[in-house]
């Protein structure tokens, strides 16, 4: 757990982590009934969570972050970040906006950031310094992602000059065109953990046993 009180050095020149943490978990709902606590929400052990030791990686990283959540979750964010790094979505009743729609929301509130690193808030696995690899070459790119032995994964990162097309995104396609439109970097990273994320119970049975591996989706 990272104690929000805590002096941590960021480097402020560096990208934003847009951390995604507003989705339903509809995979995860549907293996473990609708009732279940949200997969952010689920513990994974030394009283942490799965968004929890996803925001500590990024926190490690000392990269600045901003977290895109929603309403129900804003409690189990702001537990390991403080308020000023979370821009919640409005309360959205049974239609959620989609990813498209989060992107958006956080990089509009880091409007001077060199960059920005998108990240779904269901990735413990990752390694703090895969963030800053892929961080680093939007120096020289419009876009860059992170691999693992030529699998794309995450973060996948945008440079600064693409600010006005990332904050016109809306629903659920994400980012996906922009990929496609620009030319697109590939760090080739060894760290599997940009492979892995928690959209089951049965991958988070995997990940808390220390048997995490990505499973090709």
């Amino acid at each position: 757990m990272v104690v929000k009180g805590a002096v941590r050095k960021v480097d402020e020149a560096a990208a934003v982590v847009v951390v995604l943490a507003a989705g339903r978990g509809t995979r995860f709902a549907a293996a473990a009934g609708d009732d279940a606590t949200h997969k952010l929400a689920q513990p994974l052990g030394g009283g942490s969570t799965v968004i929890g030791r996803t925001l500590t990686v990024v926190l490690q990283s000392r990269l600045p972050l901003v977290v895109v959540t929603a309403p129900a979750l804003l409690a189990e964010v702001t537990r390991t970040v403080a308020a000023r790094d979370v821009a919640p979505l409005p309360s959205q009743g049974s239609s959620p906006e989609g990813m498209g729609t989060s992107i958006a929301i956080g990089v509009a509130a880091r409007p001077h950031a060199s960059g920005w690193l998108i990240l779904p808030g269901d990735m413990p696995a990752l390694r703090p310094e895969s963030l800053r690899l892929v961080a680093a070459e939007l120096a020289g790119h419009p876009v860059a992602y992170a691999q693992h032995r030529g699998r794309r994964g995450h973060p996948v990162g945008f440079a600064a000059e693409l600010y006005s097309e990332l904050v016109q995104l809306s629903g659920d396609e994400g980012a996906r065109r922009l990929v496609a439109r620009y030319p697109a970097h590939g760090v080739e990273l060894d760290d599997e953990g940009v492979l892995i994320d928690i959209d089951t119970p049965a991958d988070l049975r995997r990940f808390a046993g220390g048997e995490a591996q990505a499973v090709p989706r």
